[in-house]
C-alpha cells in the first residue's frame, strides 16, 4: 500500500487527555495530506508502573500469565482513548488490540519475541480510509494466550507492524527532539544528531541511551525500514538513522549510561572445561539477558564468574545463579546493584588508539574506578560504580567535544 506510514507515540506522549488530543491532532493532519496511517501505542504515562505494583501487592512471584493479562490492559486504556479522540474531530478510525491484529509471538510470558504478524485486519481497516490504532507491547501466543513484549515492547511492535506492511517509513515519537549524543537530562549541552547509523543506534540503544530498544532497531536493519524519532510536542525534524557508508572515520558520536543493571558474581567456581556453558544455558532457558562477562582466575582449579543483566531481571537471576552455585558447589553467589555501565558510541571507535587514550585518561582524572571493560567495533564501555557515573558521563561528554557550539 502506497503513502503508509506507521507512528509510535510512547507512555509520556499520550500522558494525559490534553496529551492524546493533541496526539489526535497530529495523526489527523497526517491523514488529511493523503497519507495512510497505522499508530502504535504505548500506555499512559506510568500505568505499566502502577499495574506492576498492583500485581506484587497481591504476590511476590505472579504467574507470568495472569501478568501479561494484567499489564496489557495499560495499552487498551491508551488505543480506546485515542480513537474517542481522532473520531471526535472527524475522521474514521479503529483501535485494535495486539491479538486483534494478528501479532504472534512466543509462549514466554513477561519477554515474549514476535514470531509473526497477519496483516489482512490492518490492511482491511485501511483500506475503508480508516486510521487504525494499534496496542502497543502485546501480542498472542499459539495457546492463544495474551503475551507482552517486554521493555521497549511497543518499539518493537512499530517495527514489526511497519516491515509486515512493508512502510514508508517508520515514526516514534517520544517527549525528546531525537537522539542525542547523551542524555539531555543529565548531560543539558547534549547535541541533536540529525542522523545516525542502525549500528550506532543499536550500540546506543543496547548500552541505556533509552530513546529507543534495541530490538526494535535491529528488526529496522533487518527490513530496511527507515526510522526517525521526533518529539511529539513540537515540529522539529528529529533524528533519521540509516545506513551508514562513512565506515572508516572513527568519530564519537554518543555516551551512553545504563544504570539499571545488577552485577552478580559466583565466586569459588570449580575451573573445568564446558562449566561457563553450564552456567549460562541456565540463563538463557530462563530467557535471562546477560551483558558484560569476566572470568578471573584465582588460584588452583577455580575461577570467580560475573556477569551483569537487567535490574528487573536480577532477582531471576540471582535465583538461577544460586542454583547453578549449589549443583557445582560454589563457594558463595554475590550481587551489587551499585554499578553502572558507561560506554562511548561510534563506528570505528575501537581501533582508533587515541579515542580509547582519551576515555581512559578521562575516567582516570576523575579518580574513576573500573571494575569491567567491554569492546566492539563501534563502543567501549565500562562497569563503574553507579555515584559517580552521571558525573563521569558529563566529563566524557566534555572531553570528545560533543556538545552545542
Amino acid at each position: 500500500m502506497k503513502n503508509l506510514i506507521v507512528q509510535k507515540y510512547g507512555g509520556t506522549s499520550v500522558g494525559s487527555i490534553e496529551k492524546i488530543k493533541n496526539v489526535a491532532n497530529r495523526i489527523v493532519e497526517q491523514k488529511r495530506k493523503g497519507k495512510h496511517i497505522v499508530v502504535i501505542v504505548s500506555a499512559m504515562g506510568k500505568t505499566t508502573d502502577q499495574l506492576v505494583d498492583l500485581a506484587h501487592q497481591i504476590s511476590a512471584e505472579p504467574s507470568g500469565r495472569e501478568y501479561d493479562v494484567l499489564l496489557s490492559t495499560g495499552e487498551q486504556v491508551s488505543i480506546a482513548l485515542l480513537a474517542m479522540a481522532i473520531e471526535k474531530i472527524g475522521e474514521k478510525v479503529i483501535s485494535l488490540t495486539g491479538p486483534q491484529v494478528g501479532l504472534q509471538t512466543s509462549s514466554v510470558h513477561k519477554r515474549a519475541r514476535i514470531t509473526g504478524i497477519d496483516d489482512k485486519r490492518i490492511i482491511g481497516e485501511l483500506k475503508q480510509n480508516k486510521i487504525v490504532i494499534v496496542a502497543g507491547f502485546q501480542g498472542v501466543d499459539e495457546n492463544n494466550d495474551i503475551t507482552t513484549l517486554g521493555r521497549g515492547g511497543s518499539d518493537t511492535s512499530a517495527v514489526a507492524i511497519a516491515a509486515g506492511l512493508d512502510a514508508d517509513c517508520c515514526e516514534i515519537y517520544t517527549d525528546v527532539d531525537g537522539v542525542f549524543t547523551a542524555d539531555p537530562r543529565v548531560v543539558p549541552e547534549a547535541r541533536k544528531l540529525d542522523e545516525i547509523s542502525y549500528d550506532e543506534v543499536l550500540e546506543m540503544a543496547s548500552l541505556g541511551a533509552g530513546v529507543l530498544h534495541p530490538r526494535s532497531v535491529e528488526l529496522a536493519e533487518k527490513f530496511n525500514i527507515p526510522l526517525i524519532v521526533r518529539s511529539s510536542f513540537n515540529e522539529n525534524s528529529g533524528t533519521k538513522i540509516t545506513t551508514d557508508d562513512n565506515m572508516e572515520e572513527a568519530i564519537v558520536k554518543g555516551i551512553a549510561l545504563d544504570d539499571a543493571i545488577g552485577k552478580i558474581s559466583i565466586m569459588e567456581v570449580p575451573d573445568q572445561p564446558g562449566i561457563a556453558y553450564r552456567l549460562f544455558s541456565m540463563l538463557a532457558n530462563n530467557n535471562i539477558h546477560v551483558d558484560m562477562i569476566v572470568q578471573n582466575t584465582n588460584r588452583a582449579a577455580i575461577n570467580d564468574i560475573s556477569f551483569t543483566v537487567d535490574e528487573d531481571e536480577l532477582q531471576e537471576a540471582l535465583e538461577v545463579a544460586q542454583k547453578f552455585a549449589f549443583e557445582v558447589e560454589a563457594q558463595k553467589v554475590e550481587f551489587d546493584k551499585g554499578v553502572a555501565k558507561l560506554s562511548i558510541i561510534g563506528n570505528g571507535i575501537v581501533a582508533n588508539p587515541e579515542i580509547s587514550s582519551k576515555f581512559f585518561e578521562t575516567l582516570y582524572k576523575l579518580g574513576v574506578n573500573i571494575h569491567t571493560i567491554s569492546t566492539s567495533e563501534t563502543r567501549i564501555s565500562v562497569l563503574v560504580d553507579k555515584h559517580i557515573s552521571k558525573k563521569a558521563m558529563i566529563a566524557l561528554h566534555d572531553s570528545f567535544k560533543l556538545k552545542n557550539n
